[in-house]
């Protein structure tokens, strides 16, 4: 990879076409400025584009634009109910943010439903692979673990896309249903992590009676009840009180011994936390968003603003520190993927958690968006942000 970053750029208007010439004008004016400094700089060649779900309907001609205006770069992309740059949160709002990158070109490969993956006779070999996708695609997940099983260290990282109108992602296309994004050959370095926004509320479980998503006894105890001894609840609370009190409640969803939650504490990056979605009183037996299966741990938690922002601090000075240690290079450029239920907002102010990023890790080049789900080794998030930081060769 070329020893000079990545560029990107970012911009707000109700007209998408003035949003985008302004972040044109923006890349166009770093890569001018970069060619200045360097006797000869490798071309750029892989574009990522997040918008806002205000500039949905005008996808395709955002990527015409965009094909146009940076002829040889391939773009990939997605849409959120908000994006992000460096320091800087576009939520609610008609906004874009850029990213270009000097990549070989033969160090990635665009896929989508009409690029499929390269066979392995291609001689194209698969480290790690940037997934885009859309949230109602059925089995979702199976299709995440079949495409990291074609990669040589079987780590994803992205998104699921997040739209009021009309969820979508791009790979040199506007595509909805289905997955796309780039496979990412050995010779592109990346650092990726992810943090988790909850909190454990209550001891380890071990799910001893499941069936599908539902949850019949933890440590040979009815469900319902477990829940309601880790709130400190009574156990004939009304039905009412008892239904507010599981609108705030997650489970925090572990299959490994190496990353069972520690309680009082903090959860591990295995952990998968889902909502409670029903529940029978009758037969204390508790609905969770997953499946689930007898042996895998639970601990019953919600979502913490202080501890995600703790938690943020967290990964990306282990990124900086790994990098400051000589072993793995300079920091080119970023890409991170939050929950739309983060943002700002929930970190006490506006630009609160990609301020916090910026702060720990500097001010690298850096895009993302707020999604319906976070990607992260062969596993589909929630309430959690996903760092990747691609770097060079110092």
């Amino acid at each position: 990879m070329s020893r000079a970053s990545f560029v990107h750029a970012h911009a707000a208007h109700a007209d998408w076409r003035v949003a985008l010439s302004e972040c044109q004008r923006q890349i166009q004016t770093q890569i001018a400025a970069r060619a200045a400094q360097l006797d000869e700089s490798a071309p750029f060649t892989l574009g990522w584009c997040y918008v806002s779900d205000y500039y949905a309907p005008a996808s395709e001609a955002i990527l015409d634009e965009l094909h146009r205006g940076q002829p040889g770069v391939a773009w990939v992309g997605t849409v959120g109910v908000g994006v992000a740059a460096s320091g800087i949160e576009y939520i609610d709002e008609p906004a874009l943010v850029l990213m270009v990158a000097p990549l070989p070109r033969e160090s990635f490969r665009l896929f989508s439903g009409l690029q499929p993956l390269p066979a392995t006779s291609s001689g194209f070999v698969a480290h790690t692979a940037l997934v885009h996708a859309e949230g109602s695609t059925p089995d979702v997940q199976e299709l995440l673990q079949e495409l990291s099983a074609r990669t040589t260290t079987g780590y994803l990282f992205g998104g699921l896309s997040s739209a009021r109108n009309r969820p979508l992602h791009m790979a040199d296309g506007v595509f909805t249903g289905g997955m796309s994004g780039v496979l990412f050959g050995p010779e592109v370095s990346l650092i990726s992590r992810v943090t988790q926004g909850c909190q454990p509320i209550g001891p380890v479980r071990t799910i001893t009676q499941a069936q599908h998503n539902l949850v019949s006894t933890l440590d040979g105890k009815p469900a319902l009840d477990c829940v309601l001894q880790d709130l400190g609840l009574d156990r004939d609370l009304p039905i009412d009180a008892l239904s507010q009190a599981l609108s705030t409640t997650l489970a925090g969803l572990s299959t490994g011994a190496e990353d069972v939650p520690k309680w009082p504490g903090k959860f591990g990056a295995d952990t998968l936390v889902r909502h409670l979605v029903g529940v029978d009183t009758q037969h204390r037996v508790l609905a969770i968003a997953d499946r689930v299966e007898p042996g895998m741990h639970l601990a019953f938690c919600t979502r913490n603003p202080e501890a995600a922002r703790v938690d943020l601090v967290r990964i990306a000075t282990e990124i900086r520190a790994e990098l400051e240690s000589g072993t793995a290079g300079h920091m080119s450029g970023a890409l991170y993927v939050s929950c739309s239920g983060r943002g700002g907002p929930h970190f006490g102010a506006r630009h609160a958690e990609l301020q916090t990023v910026r702060n720990a890790l500097g001010d690298v080049p850096l895009v993302g968006f707020f999604a319906g789900g976070e990607i992260a080794r062969n596993h589909l998030y929630g309430y959690t942000g996903v760092l990747t930081v691609f770097t060079s060769p110092d």
